[in-house]
């Protein structure tokens, strides 16, 4: 694919390296366990230690596998105001550095790069009963805010970057902050997911059965199943997830429906009566849940997980309406797109008001 660039830099300023996709390079949608959501981990977590028996090592086990980054501090008080409704937002983003245990998974060298190549912003209103999950494509252009990362440097503002690169170049706040931008809306909680803890939560869970009506064919991602429904295990999900090439126009929109589809499933599965039945299982999902996590500091620890997994109780997979930031082709660069505004808009006003999200908008 083409170089991602930054059209109005300032004057002098080096482009800040391309973190797209090469052809022939596995486009990943990372998404393992952005689709995985932090309400299926929470509840999950919920479910297993109202199951076995936690003793106090298994709580500070479990809770010492977490890892937090503090986005309000980072942030600040310049944001969206919080809803009055009482709803919640959470963005939810999977990181893919492809380093350390990462480094042997399927897609190719990214040089050791962090990177967000799908995000989900997850809208919950009010009663917890019902939720919209709105998916943005990596490879969308949009506007960056100035922003101070984590270690106190400060990024410039950019008009035209791809949404991936924002992860890599200036860190997850920087991320939740151009979310803020775009929506209106502002993040209550951000969770993230990284590749390798995707692979070992859908293991532990014994795989997530899948239907697929079309075969896919994929040599990028390494997959290859007729149409109909599979089990597929970590390593098969993670191929999943990521599969572009061997589906639809081959775009990364249709790699959305993938991911939105897997999201269902995991959820689903997770509810289904048997699923953590066994104590050992549930442990295993719950400590395979918990080392994948990254989450803002009023999460990152068990007790607040299990607080919001309490409030989300009522939420049921067939709630959850999933759609994906309208978009359109990039006039200067037909491999990128950008938002169509005006349905974008109608989407992200729906959400703030809490209500339905128009037909013409998802």
């Amino acid at each position: 694919m083409a170089q991602t660039d930054e059209m109005s830099a300032a004057p002098g300023s080096a482009p800040e390296p391309d973190p797209g996709t090469a052809p022939g390079r596995k486009a990943g949608p990372r998404r393992k366990g952005r689709r995985i959501l932090l309400i299926s981990s929470s509840v999950l977590l919920a479910l297993v230690l109202a199951a076995a028996g936690t003793g106090f090592w298994l709580y500070r086990h479990l809770e010492s596998n977490l890892s937090t980054v503090d986005i309000d501090k980072t942030l600040g008080e310049d944001r969206p105001a919080v809803l009055p409704t009482g709803a919640q937002d959470i963005l939810v983003l999977g990181s893919d550095s492809r380093s350390g245990d990462n480094g042997d998974l399927a897609g190719g060298d990214v040089g050791g790069t962090a990177r967000s190549d799908t995000a989900m912003v997850v809208h919950i209103p009010e009663g917890r009963t019902n939720a919209t999950v709105v998916s943005i494509p990596r490879d969308t252009m949009v506007a960056r805010p100035a922003c101070t990362t984590a270690a106190g440097k400060q990024v410039a503002a950019a008009p035209r970057v791809m949404f991936n690169s924002i992860y890599t170049t200036a860190g997850p706040a920087c991320v939740v902050k151009t979310v803020e931008t775009m929506t209106g809306l502002r993040m209550n909680h951000y969770v993230e997911v990284d590749f390798a803890g995707f692979k070992e939560l859908v293991d532990a869970m014994g795989g997530v059965e899948i239907t697929t009506d079309v075969a896919i064919d994929d040599k990028y991602s390494g997959l290859h199943l007729p149409a109909g429904t599979h089990l597929l295990d970590g390593t098969q999900s993670l191929a999943f997830v990521r599969t572009r090439h061997g589906i639809g126009d081959g775009s990364d929109l249709g790699r959305i429906g993938l991911q939105q589809k897997f999201l269902l499933s995991v959820l689903s599965q997770l509810q289904r009566k048997g699923t953590l039945s066994s104590p050992t299982k549930a442990y295993g999902v719950a400590d395979a849940a918990t080392k994948a996590l990254t989450t803002d500091t009023s999460l990152g620890s068990l007790t607040g997980l299990l607080d919001f997994a309490q409030s989300m109780k009522g939420l049921q997979p067939e709630r959850m309406k999933t759609v994906m930031l309208p978009v359109v082709t990039d006039r200067i660069d037909h491999n990128r797109v950008v938002a169509d505004e005006t349905r974008a808009q109608q989407l992200w006003q729906a959400l703030r008001e809490d209500k339905p999200v128009p037909a013409a908008a998802g």
